[in-house]
């Protein structure tokens, strides 16, 4: 009777603040990832101001994609030991810190620095809150389903993306100061994150491990190599609209709004974010397959729309682009997030973002360089050939083995 008692008074005392800590920390890293698209409208100011190429307007982008692979190799999996308040709270000191180096000029050297910066914090971010908020989702909602977690994870991760470059833009667009206010903006609430995270209950207990590097692994090899691929094709996409598209948007397409750039980021991620939140309770083999598909149409009237110099369809065409990526990363997230041990779950959340991140600037760097030599527009058709055969790949891995 006592046993039951104290079970019965332990649970209800940690159910509510597991409850707010869980959309405490789903706010967090949504501005964390607000933050780190806040440069894309930005791109042609610093073009105009500084005299910067698409190659190393690029070369900024990329810089922020290694610092996120380099954080996710020795960083990202750690929580799993150490707690997670432990790497999520200098993690989005170092956001604050990137933030300041972008008010405090806009030379290559410091941009490119701000932006390694911000992809060290952004690896310890991603695979963190992720673990955290099913950390936070278990403990509040013992035995539930984890429908909500999927949905609000990625559509924090993917969602934040958007409203970033959204919000820099509009702000961009209407301030005296549009390569300040954008960040200082996202500074105040990056430091308010810091201390409401600081106010959430910690849902790991710290230990003594031995440190050693992520791995790249998982219980299921072939399924974490499925969903690596479709996570890598879907950031490839992301990567795309949030480095090179604002330089097609106002040279090929004739469109040098800031706030139509910002808009165009927005409904790629807006999309994706929209499409993981309907599609809860879908299975992972039927989110697989819309999401190939829609990535699939996506791209090509994205290069359609290029051809014929026709903003609303190359918009059209990134917004079903943008579904698909974002149904396609929910499935990933969700198939890794189930398969993985709960000790190891943050290595292999850490392991998908590694995969995801690479996607996210390979891709993007051989565009931008690409664009030295050849038209964007051809630049973008053999960008399509590529990704179509990487979905191809996919769906083959990804399909029934018969015995």
């Amino acid at each position: 009777m006592s046993l039951l008692l104290d079970s019965a008074v332990g649970r209800r005392p940690v159910s509510r603040p597991h409850g707010i800590g869980f959309w405490t920390i789903a706010g967090t890293f949504l501005v964390a990832m607000a933050y780190s698209t806040v440069p894309s409208p930005l791109f042609p100011l610093y073009v105009a101001r500084e005299g910067f190429s698409t190659f190393a307007i690029t070369v900024v982008f990329a810089a922020f994609a290694v610092g996120v692979v380099i954080s996710l190799l020795l960083a990202g999996h750690v929580s799993d030991w150490l707690g997670r308040k432990t790497i999520l709270i200098p993690a989005l000191g170092l956001e604050v810190a990137s933030a300041l180096l972008f008010l405090s000029s806009t030379s290559l050297p410091v941009l490119i620095t701000a932006r390694v910066i911000n992809g060290l914090g952004v690896g310890m971010i991603a695979a963190t809150a992720t673990a955290f908020l099913h950390d936070l989702h278990a403990r509040h909602r013992p035995g539930a389903s984890a429908q909500r977690f999927e949905i609000v994870s990625t559509a924090a991760n993917i969602g934040g993306l958007g409203v970033g470059a959204l919000l820099a833009g509009v702000l961009a667009q209407y301030s005296s100061s549009p390569l300040s206010t954008p960040y200082l903006v996202l500074a105040v609430l990056l430091v308010v994150s810091i201390v409401a995270v600081a106010l959430t209950p910690e849902t790991v207990v710290r230990q003594q491990v031995s440190y050693r590097p992520q791995r790249i692994s998982a219980d299921h090899g072939a399924g974490y190599l499925t969903a690596g691929l479709a996570a890598f094709s879907a950031f490839a996409v992301f990567g795309v609209f949030t480095s090179v598209s604002p330089g097609f948007v106002a040279g090929e397409l004739h469109h040098p709004s800031r706030t139509l750039a910002g808009l165009v980021v927005f409904i790629v991620f807006g999309g994706a974010a929209l499409a993981q939140t309907l599609t809860g309770g879908v299975r992972v083999g039927a989110l697989r397959t819309f999401g190939l598909g829609a990535q699939a149409v996506g791209v090509l009237l994205v290069v359609a729309g290029m051809y014929a110099t026709s903003f609303p369809l190359f918009l059209v065409g990134g917004a079903i682009a943008g579904v698909g990526a974002g149904v396609q990363f929910k499935a990933a997230i969700g198939a890794v997030a189930a398969m993985a041990a709960p000790a190891r779950r943050g290595e292999a959340l850490a392991g998908l973002f590694f995969i995801a991140y690479l996607g996210l600037s390979v891709p993007s760097l051989s565009i931008g360089l690409a664009t030295r030599y050849l038209a964007p527009t051809t630049v973008m058709t053999w960008f399509a050939s590529v990704l179509l055969m990487l979905l191809a790949g996919v769906a083959l891995l990804a399909a029934p083995k018969r015995s």
